[in-house]
């Protein structure tokens, strides 16, 4: 089976040094799980081989929200980072897991997450496709925001990006609407528009 997808590979940053890895694999598998339930994926999000994991989905907005999401449900336990890649993948055997694949969206994928696995600045995300000048100046930006979050903005950036209101997030949270407010300015909120631009531009 060969189809066009985005495809995502990512990874645990300083995993190694985890004390209890079972417990850490189990926070993996609980993020990519919830993630398969939120998103629409083309190929479900997978623990592959070592901190590994990869999925794929059918747009390149819906590829940069999973890769965000697995992120932040990780933090701060562990951070993550993910290589997005464009292209047709060939599935050779759809029984087996994790899946037995290749192809130009896999090569592309291993390819992104390469160009920052040996890195020392703030980038969690990269993107190898059509566009990927300004994709990856918006992930620049994005992921340097996210690692300035303190725990409760990272909560609710991940909140609002599920499409939960300020005022659900306060409550959900239990804190004043206020507090919530002054986390958007901080940045939340400019993540949250610029996701949603580059949605409208990529996929549109």
């Amino acid at each position: 089976m060969s189809a066009p997808v985005y495809t995502v590979i990512g990874d645990l940053v300083g995993s190694r040094r985890s004390a209890d890895r079972a417990a850490l694999q189990t926070q993996v598998n609980r993020a990519l799980a919830d993630v398969n339930d939120r998103v629409t994926v083309a190929q479900p999000f997978e623990p592959t081989v070592g901190d590994e994991y990869q999925g794929a989905c059918g747009t390149l907005s819906e590829a940069l929200l999973a890769a965000l999401l697995v992120r932040l449900t990780l933090l701060p336990a562990v951070d993550s980072r993910c290589g997005v890649g464009q292209g047709e993948v060939t599935v050779h055997d759809a029984g087996r897991r994790p899946l037995l694949q290749d192809g130009p969206g896999w090569w592309t994928a291993r390819e992104a997450i390469d160009a920052i696995g040996g890195s020392r600045d703030e980038r969690r995300t990269w993107f190898v496709g059509v566009g990927s000048g300004t994709i990856n100046a918006f992930l620049t930006c994005r992921d340097q925001v996210v690692s300035r979050l303190n725990d409760r903005g990272v909560r609710m950036l991940r909140l609002a990006l599920l499409g939960h209101s300020q005022k659900e997030i306060a409550e959900l949270e239990g804190v004043w609407p206020s507090a919530v407010s002054q986390q958007f300015r901080r940045g939340i909120g400019g993540v949250l528009m610029a996701h949603r631009l580059v949605a409208a531009d990529a996929d549109g």
